[in-house]
């Protein structure tokens, strides 16, 4: 029963630039920000996440690069991070229904950094379209430093979503807000236009990654 609300957005190339590596490419100037609820997750329990996924390509293929995440639980940004090399920090992210609208949030503390709304299952999408764009292939920059600090481990990891089971997708109107955060700085992709909006709820495994890019060429 994982649940996404996924705000599509154009945003500045240039910014994109600077924060997608290569050999990602980028593949337009485009922006999903994700607000997901996770309330029954194998081990990990009941939490949320919220972040940024900028459509990359790799070798020809198209996939999504995992620019930020934040979490309200400890335990899943600790393995995210330490296993797959998922940039998770904490926050308190939110997704729920008031009234008509899917509502999605994002405080860093007593700040609010990210407000997304979506009008509540307007129009029914094809499960078969959802699946195979939930199929495409995701990718982390996974870093660890040594223990003096200097680079350990920097790796283009490379995962996939796995034994998809789509209960419902759906798409509406939707709005968003960034904002400036010193330590939270997914205004820094700017939102200039709001393009679409995606709902869904599934069953899914995240699969283990794999490395398909070594930065320091140790392999």
């Amino acid at each position: 029963d994982r649940e996404f609300m996924i705000i599509s957005y154009r945003t500045d190339m240039d910014a994109l630039k600077a924060v997608v590596p290569e050999p990602l490419e980028i593949t337009e100037p485009v922006v999903k920000y994700e607000f997901i609820r996770m309330p029954d997750s194998t081990g990990f329990g009941d939490y949320t996440e919220s972040g940024q996924v900028i459509p990359v390509s790799f070798n020809g293929v198209k996939g999504g690069y995992v620019h930020s995440m934040y979490l309200n639980d400890e335990s899943p940004i600790a393995g995210g991070r330490e296993i797959w090399g998922f940039p998770k920090k904490f926050a308190e992210p939110n997704l729920r229904v008031e009234k008509d609208t899917l509502l999605g949030t994002l405080d860093v503390g007593s700040v609010r950094v990210a407000t997304g709304t979506m009008g509540y299952k307007h129009r029914s999408l094809d499960l078969e379209v959802i699946r195979k764009s939930l199929e495409a292939p995701s990718f982390l920059l996974k870093i660890i430093p040594h223990v003096d600090c200097s680079p350990r481990i920097c790796e283009l990891v490379r995962y996939y979503l796995t034994d998809l089971n789509i209960k419902g997708a759906w798409a509406g109107p939707a709005g968003l807000e960034l904002h400036d955060h010193a330590l939270a700085a997914v205004a820094e992709l700017p939102v200039l236009e709001v393009l679409s909006a995606t709902h869904i709820l599934t069953d899914l495994t995240l699969g283990l990654g794999k490395v398909v890019h070594d930065y320091l060429g140790t392999e």
